[in-house]
């Protein structure tokens, strides 16, 4: 017998903020000899996916003039003040039909890394909600069984995705990834402590 064919996976890169706390565009911070918004889409075409979805909303045409965005399904938001959750509800629709799996990537936490993305991916079993479960707590990349979409879509608000983990949470598992949660950037603080660990990396 031959063995089934491997789920078609999707990863999904959320840079639709309006980077209200930090006051200039979070994609377009200078990063790693490219832009922020770069190294995390280079993390992601390293992962594997059967598709990228970019959804964008503040700062969306900066961002394609200078973010190098090939190899992904780019969707607009322009309900993007709404938080995260429109960011969600606008690019499902851009998966293929045939899309199995979901993850979820933030595009201003560039400490992820595409073994910790595969981790996920392998560690999730069939289980319809999984998360990393760091040394210091759970964190993104989270994934998504197909069945989960439409509730995903459904979302309201800047935490929903959190709200639904908690709703159901004696369906989520875990996936044990060593190290602490790689912090996203929020603030001028957060940017230079990111500037700095990126320095002192092997």
């Amino acid at each position: 017998m031959s063995s089934p064919p491997d789920p078609r996976i999707a990863g999904l890169v959320l840079a639709a903020g309006a980077s209200l706390r930090l006051g200039r565009p979070k994609p377009l911070l200078p990063y790693g000899g490219g832009m922020l918004l770069d190294a995390v889409l280079r993390t992601a075409r390293a992962c594997g996916f059967d598709q990228i979805v970019l959804a964008l909303g503040g700062a969306e045409e900066a961002v394609r003039q200078r973010v190098d965005t090939h190899g992904c399904d780019v969707v607009g938001n322009p309900a993007f003040g709404a938080g995260c959750s429109s960011s969600i509800a606008a690019a499902i629709p851009a998966l293929h039909p045939e899309t199995e799996v979901l993850v979820l990537l933030l595009g201003d936490q560039p400490g992820v890394s595409p073994e910790t993305v595969r981790r996920l991916v392998d560690g999730r079993g069939s289980a319809l909600l999984a998360v990393c479960r760091y040394d210091d707590g759970v964190g993104h990349p989270f994934a998504f069984d197909r069945s989960v979409l439409p509730q995903l879509t459904a979302l309201h608000g800047d935490k929903a995705v959190w709200k639904l983990l908690e709703q159901r949470a004696a369906e989520v598992t875990e996936v044990i990834v060593a190290g602490p949660i790689p912090p996203d950037i929020d603030t001028e603080a957060d940017y230079e402590r990111a500037l700095a660990e990126r320095e002192k990396a092997p």
